[in-house]
């Protein structure tokens, strides 16, 4: 069998450059733009997450408060009911005691009647004389 010889698969070096002022320039102005660039897009980071976060509290709110608006709807649709039932029994229970006191409710006795208004004294209404306008004067040419 042959033997097979490893060649070395080196890159040439490269000698090292100088700096030169230009260079320096150069590097300078990269890093300038990579800069803005960065900073424009970490602005546009920060912007959209505050966005989401209004947003999501916005949501939040709004859920809450449709939350809160059906517990109130779910304890008036209970507590209606029971208040109607405890009048009606109120009721009932009083009606024999109002009959034997004579004390009959009459049709409309609760119902607030509207009280007529009464006009109120028309006073005398003051008169202001009334200006004459003023006469017209022709203006002279001064000469």
């Amino acid at each position: 069998m042959a033997t097979i010889k490893k060649k070395a698969t080196r890159k040439p070096q490269v000698a090292a450059l100088d700096p030169t002022p230009r260079h320096l320039w150069l590097a300078s102005l990269g890093m300038l733009v990579a800069a803005r660039r960065e900073s424009k897009a970490a602005v546009l980071r920060v912007t959209s997450r505050i966005e989401n976060t209004v947003a999501d509290a916005r949501y939040a709110l709004r859920r809450a408060e449709a939350d809160l608006r059906a517990g109130v709807d779910g304890v008036r649709g209970q507590v209606a009911p029971k208040v109607a039932c405890f009048s009606n029994e109120v009721e009932a229970r009083l009606a024999p005691i109002v009959a034997k006191l004579g004390l009959a409710p009459k049709a409309g006795r609760f119902t607030r009647k509207a009280k007529a208004r009464k006009s109120a004294a028309k006073k005398p209404v003051a008169r202001r004389a009334v200006r004459k306008p003023a006469k017209r004067v022709a203006k002279k040419a001064a000469r």
